[in-house]
């Protein structure tokens, strides 16, 4: 008998562990006597509150403002099209600048410096100090956890990245996974990156082995599956999808069928795609009508000025990064499809953040297929620029491959191209180019403006109070029975009903790389770090890095994004005063969320040098 009782405590142990409930305290009274006694019911599985919408949350990776079609790019993605015309286009949304922190300040509603995630999670670029150690803590609890606390199933599949890399192994610890983050099952690449067809993936608490199928198809069909085996067990129960592309993050590969679709469509190349776009932007009402095109960068070529060579090459690299992200729209209306066909559409709230950061300019001048450009292949030196100019020509037939390798990227000029309207790209936190990203939010119930435009301020820690807004949940002082963070970002649902709403999240920082920037009731300082990844490349052997690291040597601009939302007019030295101003209140921010020690590139590289001679030692 106390056999059966052990293994049904057990059982019930294991249902609460399952299930994320966070532990209760007991009110009632003990006494010898039960008459004497008074019992209290524990609360084991709370239900979602009555008539809450599931809640999908997409995030596609390194796509910049100018990319797809629901914002004036050239891309076809109908099925974003069709979210956008029945919900709303938010035109002032941000992110971080780059993958975890942005994921981690998604999940977690709290800065990222704040949560541990300045960076990355170790063994990548990560450092021993408060805001970049890269281990999220449990006080710093999830939506997830939040939901699946509250009668909510949870899912995730795609890219995760906020797992320490010494606990990828099948032991665990699993705290840092999906799993210990509140997603009752997840199918996931753990790191910043995998193949599309040779994939690293992990399904629950194990890796598991896939049939070469694409990523995005993968994604697509596990997701559906797990929402058809909850609705069959517990149709009423609302489910919380965390849907995370590998698109559009390098290596972009895709089948021809894909990538053909765009054949001669990009020959006139990125600086007539840049004019057409932001024509396009325009007309869709998704930036200011009197807005200027920013010059083109000045490291940047024009493409009258390429040989056929370089046109040829470079516009297949774009072909095929266009049928990448088309391809991932097709994926993402199977979805939408299985979810209108079984009558659930209607009351579910999507978000799609389209990228994580801006366009990537990792790529460099070239665009990257089955070798790096800084990398040595078998001899002393890295090529020269010429040697790789001829060696990228005659990889045509190899871009959007099985072959290419994991860093395999399109030019720079496409970066800037996609980016439209703004300047810069993804890792550059001081500019709206790395941070200023498009988000679609549709949920029908709600929304009685179809295709309406918000331009109100927010950022991806608004996400997770907007979320439990739309539920009717409250954010617990608790979660698992350990006292939580304050969150740091404000629901978004007050703009839904009145677009003439004044944004309520006026001051936000942001900071990669010691690239940063503050903003303040639409004023915006910034300043650029140096050395940067573009100091510090070789491009192809021919310069040396440039070590300056020194906070104080940067120097800062200023700019009014109420009249100039894409930084064309610097006031630094017109307002001095009210660049001090924001200056200070950057430092006071830095204090708050552990930004400082701004961690930069020469830091990592230093670091790496360091433990490399340890090792060899």
């Amino acid at each position: 008998m106390k056999k059966q009782i052990l293994f049904s405590s057990m059982l019930l142990l294991g249902a609460l562990a399952s299930q994320g409930q966070q532990t209760q305290e007991w009110k009632g009274k003990v006494a010898k006597n039960a008459s004497e006694s008074l019992p209290y019911k524990l609360e084991f599985n709370k239900a979602a509150p009555e008539g809450a919408p599931n809640v999908v949350l997409i995030l596609l990776d390194d796509v910049g403002y100018g990319a797809i079609s629901t914002f004036g790019g050239l891309i076809n993605t109908p099925n974003l099209d069709t979210l956008a015309n029945n919900g709303l286009r938010y035109t002032n949304f941000h992110t971080t600048g780059i993958c975890s922190p942005t994921r981690a300040a998604l999940l977690t509603g709290r800065n990222h410096h704040s949560v541990g995630m300045g960076l990355f999670p170790p063994p990548f670029i990560y450092a021993d100090f408060p805001g970049y150690n890269g281990y999220i803590q449990p006080e710093n609890g999830t939506v997830a956890e939040v939901l699946q606390a509250n009668g909510y199933s949870t899912y995730q599949v795609g890219k995760w990245h906020l797992t320490p890399g010494s606990e990828y192994s099948d032991l665990g610890p699993f705290l840092r996974w999906p799993s210990g983050k509140g997603f009752d099952h997840n199918l996931s690449f753990l790191g910043g990156a995998t193949d599309q067809y040779k994939l690293d993936l992990v399904e629950d608490n194990q890796h598991v082995k896939t049939d070469g199928s694409h990523l995005n198809k993968l994604l697509t069909d596990k997701s559906i599956s797990y929402i058809t085996k909850q609705k069959a067990i517990a149709p009423n129960k609302p489910f919380f999808l965390y849907y995370a592309t590998g698109a559009a993050h390098a290596p972009h590969q895709v089948a021809k069928e894909w990538s053909d679709k765009y054949k001669g469509k990009f020959d006139a190349g990125w600086d007539v795609y840049r004019e057409t776009v932001f024509a396009n932007q325009k007309k869709l009402g998704v930036i200011p009508a009197n807005a200027k095109l920013p010059d083109r960068n000045s490291f940047l070529h024009a493409w009258k000025d390429l040989s056929p060579e370089e046109k040829k090459v470079n516009a297949r690299f774009m072909e095929v990064y266009a049928g990448f992200l088309e391809y991932t729209d097709f994926e993402i209306g199977r979805l939408i499809a299985h979810l209108k066909t079984t009558g659930q559409f209607d009351n579910t709230a999507f978000f799609v953040i389209v990228g994580d950061n801006g366009a990537s300019k990792e790529g460099t001048e070239y665009g990257v297929t089955t070798q790096n450009p800084n990398v040595t292949s078998g001899v002393t030196n890295a090529l020269t620029r010429e040697d790789y100019k001829k060696f990228i020509q005659s990889e045509y037939d190899k871009i959007g491959g099985k072959e290419v390798i994991s860093s395999a990227n399109y030019p720079l000029g496409w970066a800037q191209a996609t980016n439209t309207p703004f300047k810069l790209w993804k890792q550059d936190a001081n500019a709206e180019g790395g941070t200023h990203n498009p988000l679609i939010f549709s949920y029908s119930k709600a929304i009685s403006e179809k295709g309406g435009i918000r331009n109100q301020y927010g950022h991806v820690i608004d996400i997770y109070p907007t979320i439990l807004d739309l539920t009717g949940i409250q954010q617990p002082e608790k979660i698992k029975n350990i006292n939580q963070k304050p969150l740091h970002g404000n629901s978004l649902a007050y703009a839904i009903k009145d677009k003439n709403a004044p944004s309520t999240h006026t001051q936000q920082y942001y900071t990669i790389f010691g690239n940063r920037a503050i903003v303040k009731d639409g004023w915006k300082a910034s300043a650029a770090h140096h050395p940067n990844p573009l100091d510090l490349a070789s491009y192809l052997g021919e310069t040396k890095p440039v070590f300056v690291n020194n906070a104080d040597n940067d120097v800062w601009e200023l700019y009014n994004l109420n009249e100039d939302f894409n930084e064309r007019n610097d006031l630094a030295k017109k307002y001095p005063e009210k660049l001090k101003e924001l200056k200070a209140l950057y430092d006071q921010e830095a204090e708050k969320y552990n930004i400082y020690p701004l961690i930069d590139i020469e830091y990592y590289i230093k670091q790496n040098i360091k433990t490399t001679a340890e090792q060899k030692k």
